[in-house]
């Protein structure tokens, strides 16, 4: 194969690259037309940002469970079991699927207010409401006879997700700040009880006393709790007996016999 000259190299060359120039130069001006045909639907800030994203999140909820509620009409249907059936409401309420109402308990948790004047031996974060305090009143309420509980007005169920990423509360797709506020539906007294024997709260009300974290309890004549809006399919985890069945041939001779 015969060598190509040098100045048809530096042509190829030169040619390449007022290829690749022209292709770049449509790219920056496509770009540049999107965004500025995109700028009045397009959020300025971090804030309008955040804003436009809970609208957003707000209005798929409600579709999802406008779905929801069909389907398990439909399910109901086939089954021929009418909403009333003892046992559709059972399942239901076990599930959270249900509103419900009813007497029970509330508690309120916040940030100290010494967080911008920190007392000498303590910590910025020994001033904050972490996951584990809410975990720690939930845990409590459950361990206490509570039929129905919600966390910033959002009921829980049983693939509830309550996370804290610093002093941010996420939940259902929502971020929420201090107060936070735990309701459950039941016996008032005995709420009250096992909350007072939890000593995760005991750990809790040390730093009330010491920084002033904010803490309060309050019975409630009427409690009104939406229905859990989450999934109820499992990803991960089975009912014990369900495991799939697998077979794996006996290794050669491990029975003791010859299998040649």
């Amino acid at each position: 194969m015969s060598k190509q000259s040098a100045p048809a190299r530096r042509a190829s060359m030169s040619l390449g690259v007022g290829v690749v120039g022209v292709l770049a130069g449509l790219l920056f001006a496509t770009n540049a037309s999107l965004f500025a045909s995109d700028s009045e639907r397009q959020p300025l800030d971090l804030e309008d940002l955040v804003r436009a994203e809970d609208a957003r999140l707000a209005e798929t909820n409600a579709e999802v469970l406008a779905l929801q509620e069909e389907v398990e009409g439909l399910l109901a249907e086939q089954a021929g079991a009418g909403p009333d059936d003892p046992e559709i409401g059972s399942l239901e309420m076990a599930a959270g699927r249900a509103a419900v109402s009813g007497p029970g308990v509330t508690v309120s948790l916040t940030d100290s207010p010494l967080i911008h004047d920190i007392p000498e031996g303590f910590h910025a974060d020994d001033l904050l409401v972490h996951q584990q305090d809410l975990e720690a009143v939930i845990n409590a309420f459950w361990a206490g006879g509570a039929e129905a509980i919600t966390v910033q007005g959002h009921r829980l169920g049983p693939l509830s997700d309550v996370r804290c990423v610093g002093n941010v509360l996420l939940i259902d797709g929502g971020t929420y700040s201090p107060p936070y506020v735990i309701s459950a539906i039941g016996d008032a007294e005995e709420l009250r009880s096992a909350l007072d024997d939890s000593p995760a709260l005991d750990n809790y009300r040390a730093y009330v006393e010491q920084v002033r974290l904010g803490y309060s309890v309050v019975d409630e004549d009427s409690l009104e709790m939406p229905r859990y809006q989450g999934g109820l399919s499992m990803e991960y985890a089975r009912i014990p007996g369900d495991e799939p069945i697998t077979w794996e041939p006996a290794a050669a001779g491990s029975d003791g016999s010859d299998l040649s």
